[in-house]
């Protein structure tokens, strides 16, 4: 069981807003927010390379704590600035020739998709996009029949897609990706820290995230996982002298561990954020974390499902704590604004951003609530009475 009082207390951005934009950027407890805040001030009294020395420790810690909430080694983790970058790495440290096949999902996140098209313009890559199951998730069935045929360089699937509330059946794709010996990115970025996440049951290759969203982490971290097994398979696309050691004239070798893929120059104050944060979140227990947080979205769509002329467009079978609806005659922006009077925090989502799913279910705009373990009862009625008046202005 979640302490919610604690957990609300140790929130004091509760006291302020009514927030349900945690897939955005989700509140951060105050020790969060205090470590980065003393790290700066640190820096301030005895500068930046000498805060970070005295922090190594701390720092190194970070790794073993990332590692520990995805059941992974410290080795395989490496720390970036943000859940783009990590993804980007790892997408551009595969050699693609042309014909590579890359096999995605219908719901994949805009942001990837235009790397896929860029290499398929610039390499020859040929995306195939596995459609959707009647109930909103990639197909296994079509997966396994596209992994049959040859030259299939990638499965690279988002987990939590932005629209919708999905779960994408990882541990299912991972088990068609290693079967047939392809590679598996997995990108996290909405299910790190409302879903425990088991990179062993996975099975996947590399997997990023974010330490902003559900992780309750600063802006400007994130992570990226590389399974030890693989780390030879892949080069980043770019290296600096944290990556890799200039060893002689015309040679370099690249570091053994994950690290390979950072860069020299952090963020430190986000870099012990973070670890605070997850710190956090594994106290509490990712386990009850994933239940609170599903337990929420499900009353929040049933409260919104009663209100008329809201209609809520969540899609899958297995669901999490991302909630999207319409309301009849109101743009999503305004929606979205007139919350925000209220102080209630919601985000938008358009099409664009996951054009194949958006297209094939014709979704205009949608408001997009996605709640968190520290929200209360008596938010969800208060959001859903809030909807119910702007609903029926």
């Amino acid at each position: 069981m979640i302490d919610l009082a604690k957990v609300r207390r140790d929130t004091s951005a509760c006291e302020r807003v009514l927030h349900f934009n945690n897939a955005g950027a989700a509140l951060m407890p105050d020790a969060v927010v205090a470590r980065q805040v003393a790290h700066i001030r640190r820096e301030g009294e005895i500068g930046g390379y000498e805060a970070a020395a005295g922090a190594a420790e701390e720092i190194d810690g970070v790794y073993r704590s990332v590692a520990g909430l995805l059941n992974a080694a410290p080795g395989e983790i490496a720390l970036m600035e943000n859940a783009t970058l990590a993804w980007n790495a790892a997408f551009f440290s595969f050699d693609f020739q042309p014909g590579d096949r890359l096999l995605t999902g219908e719901a994949e996140y805009a942001s990837n998709y235009l790397n896929y098209l860029k290499l398929a313009r610039t390499k020859g890559l040929v995306v195939e996009a596995i459609p959707s199951t009647p109930e909103g998730e990639l197909s296994i069935p079509d997966l396994e029949a596209a992994c049959a045929k040859p030259g299939a360089k990638l499965i690279a699937v988002t987990h939590v897609p932005t629209n919708g509330g999905l779960v994408n059946p990882a541990e299912e794709i991972g088990r068609v990706a290693r079967a047939h010996g392809i590679p598996f990115l997995l990108d996290a970025c909405q299910s790190a820290g409302q879903i425990d996440l088991d990179v062993e049951k996975l099975g996947c290759d590399l997997l990023s995230a974010t330490g902003r969203k559900y992780l309750r982490g600063p802006r400007g971290s994130g992570f990226l996982y590389v399974r030890r097994g693989f780390l030879d398979r892949v080069e980043p696309p770019a290296l600096d002298l944290r990556a890799a050691k200039w060893v002689a004239a015309d040679r370099y070798e690249l570091r053994p561990d994950a690290k390979r893929f950072e860069n020299w120059e952090y963020n430190y104050a986000a870099v012990l954020g973070l670890g605070t944060a997850v710190d956090y979140a594994r106290d509490i227990g990712l386990p009850a974390i994933e239940a609170r947080v599903a337990e929420l979205a499900a009353d929040l769509r049933e409260r919104l499902a009663k209100i008329p002329g809201v209609t809520v467009q969540d899609i899958g079978r297995r669901r999490c704590g991302l909630c999207v609806f319409e309301v009849a005659g109101q743009t999503a922006e305004h929606v979205k604004s007139s919350l925000r009077r209220q102080a209630i925090n919601t985000s938008v989502t358009d099409p664009n951003s996951t054009l194949l799913d958006a297209t094939k279910r014709a979704l205009p705009d949608l408001v997009r609530a996605s709640v968190h373990y520290y929200n209360s009862d008596e938010e969800l009625d208060r959001f859903a009475a809030a909807v119910k008046a702007i609903a029926a202005s």
